[in-house]
């Protein structure tokens, strides 16, 4: 006689699992920032990732079902801001120096691949990018409805 172990009803999240879930990030105030919830769910394998750390172990022992509204610190997000993350760079190294504005998000070719920064000042001869993650230093909500915990399919 076979018996029942487990189902997805009963599983509680864990590395190696499979989980579907809406999400949405917020700031501290409210305001959203990413979100799932007028589109399909995002399904991944915990422990793939995917997602930032802080974010998988906030859901960690959630199981399908669950709504819940996470506080995640900067820390444990997108890190805190880095000072020196800040640079001063020569108007010289933009082709399209012109073009440049405040606000303006510009790429630069890394050993790994490209490094966003946006652009926070101009001068005469000299721009200031932050290449700090626009939400590096701030606290997080993430807000959860856990749809499915599964077996990752191999």
């Amino acid at each position: 006689m076979s018996e029942l172990i487990s189902s997805s009803e009963s599983l509680k999240i864990a590395d190696g699992l499979a989980v579907t879930l809406h999400f949405s990030i917020l700031l501290a105030d409210g305001d959203e920032v990413d979100s799932t919830r007028r589109g399909k769910p995002a399904t991944f394998v915990m422990g793939d990732g995917n997602l930032l750390p802080g974010f998988e172990a906030a859901l960690l022992g959630l199981a399908a079902g669950a709504d819940e509204q996470l506080s995640i610190p900067a820390a444990e997000a997108f890190g805190e801001r880095v000072p020196g993350n800040v640079q001063r760079l020569p108007l010289a190294r933009f082709p399209n120096a012109d073009e440049l504005e405040v606000g303006l998000i510009v790429s630069f070719a890394a050993p790994d691949g490209e490094l966003p920064g946006v652009v926070m000042q101009l001068w005469d001869e000299t721009v200031e990018v932050d290449f700090n993650h626009p939400l590096a230093g701030r606290d997080l909500v993430f807000d959860v409805s856990i749809l499915k915990v599964e077996p990752a399919s191999s």
